[in-house]
């Protein structure tokens, strides 16, 4: 599979574990895994969650995806507080699957430190490229 199959949006920023930040106008962060991501991990079949008002950490691990070949961590792309998760996902965790970047999302962080945060994130050409080098 060529890494041009794999959607990256331009106005989103990535992590190297394949997470995306979206900032949004009221100023919180929504926060998924990237078509990368769910691609790799196939089937998803469920999504733990973090817990609404608790503290997120950058690049804690805030909740997991578990798919028919493997669990994996969701890491969060920037600190603050959750201030809400997408509970569609505990019935329908395949969303991920169909639409990562919409009705996939994982939750919504009030970050305490964006501008920082996103030094350390990819724009969309630095993290094509970045699956590009997976890919190999």
């Amino acid at each position: 599979m060529m890494s041009e199959e794999y959607k990256v949006l331009d106005d989103l920023h990535y992590t190297e574990e394949h997470e995306w930040a979206r900032v949004l106008e009221d100023g919180t962060v929504a926060v998924g895994v990237t078509d990368y991501a769910q691609a790799q991990l196939h089937e998803i079949v469920y999504v733990e969650l973090p817990e609404v008002d608790s503290e997120a950490n950058y690049m804690g691990v805030i909740g997991a995806v578990e798919s028919v070949k493997a669990v994996s961590d969701m890491n969060c792309p920037v600190a603050g507080t959750v201030v809400e998760v997408n509970e569609e996902l505990l019935d329908s965790p395949e969303l991920i699957n169909e639409d990562p970047y919409g009705e996939g999302w994982i939750a919504k962080i009030r970050p305490s430190d964006l501008d920082g945060d996103k030094l350390n994130l990819m724009d969309a050409e630095a993290y094509r490229k970045h699956v590009a080098e997976q890919e190999h």
